[in-house]
């Protein structure tokens, strides 16, 4: 019986270490991270309070730190939680329009629609327009996966598929403010507002092909067209409560895959968490595995027929743009 128990109080005593640690990193990245604007006090209140910590949780041995620790950690988890998300910053200008769309029984109209005239990653010709959408033109819904660099982890967004009119993308995305880029672990921390870029695709498809150099993959889903314009509605309604309550992006609770699967759950989706809900880069394989795209080609195949860079080169500022991008697609099979 001693070696099992001894065990059992080394898997205990690892365990509530890991836990403590866990509290150290999250609060000194919490305190790093804050809304105060002198990077030189965060970072130094940040390694005071991960000094403090250890110190009153592992070499004091009185109980009184750890009551400190306690009491200093929810204070810090305060201060956290009392940051508020803004939409008056220095944005990015590819961020700087809010879209809001007008519901008027089958028609709606958005405002803030981005279709940027790009000449290279940084320099491009501003413009936002107005775009107006019947409901009952809605005909399906396709879905892309890009890469920064070809791996677990991409950017994952949807186009919705009209029948009397070019397809219109929405991609879940941070909203940075000029002079700042994407940061995995500072998006965890209140760093970046969320935005729902709304746009044509010869901008938010050409931009990532085209001047980011990132491989961008297209696939049509068998989606009917009930459940896009369902999943449509549910976007217009994040849309218009982005526009008027802004919200944190986070990197595993409010981003662009995770909010994808959320809004198909509500539009009618069955299905349990995946880890490739999180290592989006594999959300093709999973929809692939799903049944919710071609599954008459091995997804090998399917995947290289579906990598559109060349034909978003080609169509590059072209009137048919998107049509010209899916020329080349496998059918859909249903």
């Amino acid at each position: 019986m001693g070696l099992p128990r001894r065990l059992l109080g080394w898997l205990i005593t690892g365990i509530w270490s890991l836990c403590r640690i866990l509290l150290i990193a999250w609060a000194t990245l919490a305190i790093y991270y804050s809304n105060l604007p002198w990077p030189e006090l965060r970072l130094g209140l940040a390694v005071a309070f991960a000094a403090f910590a250890l110190w009153a949780l592992w070499f004091s041995h009185r109980w009184r730190m750890s009551v400190a620790f306690v009491v200093l950690f929810l204070g810090v988890v305060a201060w956290w939680i009392s940051i508020p998300a803004l939409q008056n910053r220095n944005w990015r200008p590819e961020v700087a329009v809010m879209p809001r769309a007008v519901i008027d029984g089958d028609r709606v109209r958005i405002t803030g629609v981005r279709d940027f005239d790009y000449r290279s990653r940084n320099d491009f010709t501003v413009r936002y327009e107005e775009r107006e959408i019947l409901l009952s033109h809605v005909a399906g819904l396709d879905f892309y996966v890009s890469y920064f660099m070809e791996g677990p982890v991409g950017h994952t967004f949807v186009s919705f598929i009209f029948d009397n009119a070019p397809p219109l993308s929405i991609s879940i995305e941070t909203r940075p403010e000029v002079g700042e880029g994407f940061a995995p672990v500072a998006s965890m921390f209140k760093q970046f507002e969320l935005i729902y870029v709304v746009g044509e695709e010869r901008d938010l498809v050409g931009v990532r092909a085209n001047h980011r150099n990132e491989p961008i993959y297209l696939y049509r889903l068998n989606t009917s067209a009930d459940d896009a314009r369902r999943l449509l509605l549910i976007y217009l309604e994040r849309i218009n409560k982005l526009a008027d309550h802004p919200e944190f992006y986070h990197l595993l609770t409010n981003s662009c895959t995770i909010n994808i699967v959320r809004y198909a759950n509500a539009a009618g989706r069955t299905g349990r968490l995946d880890i490739r809900h999180v290592l989006n880069g594999l959300a093709d394989s999973y929809l692939y595995r799903s049944g919710r795209m071609n599954s008459t080609l091995p997804f090998d195949e399917l995947r290289q027929r579906s990598l559109i860079n060349d034909a978003v080169r080609a169509a590059d500022g072209a009137s048919d743009f998107s049509e010209r991008i899916r020329v080349s697609l496998p059918t859909m099979s249903r």
